[in-house]
């Protein structure tokens, strides 16, 4: 469908129609595509996050959204026995998914749920890194380079918090909720949190941000985490994604900190 300058609007044949537009609706046409993407691309990622296996039927169907396949192509993807099956290329009703193998080969599977997993959980992460580089893999949705954090092993079993990131002060409280709102995350209560999906339970990831005058100088507490129904879970119980997206959370707020400050007090 072409569209043809009329004056202040444009005008094309759709179906035998006449219909016209004019500068307001393409730039709100505009807005909601972008919308769209983000939306898209946020959904996939919290599937990941989540560790949430996705039927084979949504991702064929979606697959034809531009917007979709932008945030899909290139994940990797694993088997039911959580082996790497390769690169996401494609995505058929008919044919299931095409995928790039980790021999360069394009190879066709269709499992009924797709399992798109968090990059802590790849035991040759930084192969597959050396490998996407190689085949020039691009994903928009973060994978393959996202930050991950392992939990260490001589982690006192006694431990209720991990204090590594907190202390970054920040001038005012507004400065802090507003980089947490940045990163993607929520503010409850007065905590920064993150939820994850893992081993059939709900774990949230917590970090004191402050909950008063939004003017206020505040800073980073220490990093928790509680069950869905809000009671507290030792350190030493959190499973690896909810560890490392806990510690990804708190480490980005941190980051954000105030430095002028901590050089004047060096």
């Amino acid at each position: 469908m072409g569209w043809v300058t009329a004056g202040d609007y444009e005008v094309a044949l759709d179906d035998g129609k006449v219909v016209c537009r004019n500068a307001a609706g393409r730039r709100q046409l505009v807005e909601w595509l972008e919308r769209h993407e983000r939306q898209c691309l946020t959904d996939v990622e919290r599937w990941m996050v989540r560790s949430l296996p996705v039927p084979l039927d949504v991702l064929t169907r979606v697959w034809a959204d531009p917007a979709w396949r932008s945030a899909l192509r290139d994940l990797v993807v694993t088997g039911a026995d959580g082996e790497v099956a390769g690169f996401l290329r494609d995505a058929d009703p008919r044919r299931g998914l095409g995928l790039v193998d980790l021999d360069g080969d394009t190879v066709r599977i269709s499992p009924a749920l797709v399992r798109l997993p968090h990059p802590v959980l790849l035991e040759d992460l930084e192969e597959l890194r050396e490998f996407a580089v190689e085949l020039g893999v691009e994903q928009r949705a973060q994978q393959l380079f996202r930050e991950v954090w392992h939990r260490p092993a001589s982690l006192d079993a006694d431990a209720t918090s991990v204090e590594e990131y907190a202390g970054g002060t920040f001038k005012e409280l507004r400065f802090l909720h507003g980089r947490v709102t940045q990163l993607g995350h929520r503010v409850r209560g007065g905590y920064a949190v993150c939820s994850t999906w893992e081993d059939g339970r709900s774990v949230e990831a917590r970090v004191w941000v402050g909950d008063y005058d939004s003017y206020e100088e505040t800073e980073t507490g220490p990093l928790t985490w509680a069950d869905a129904a809000g009671r507290e879970l030792k350190p030493c119980r959190i499973g690896p994604v909810a560890w490392s997206e806990g510690m990804r959370m708190a480490a980005a707020l941190y980051a954000g900190r105030d430095i002028e400050d901590e050089e004047r007090a060096a």
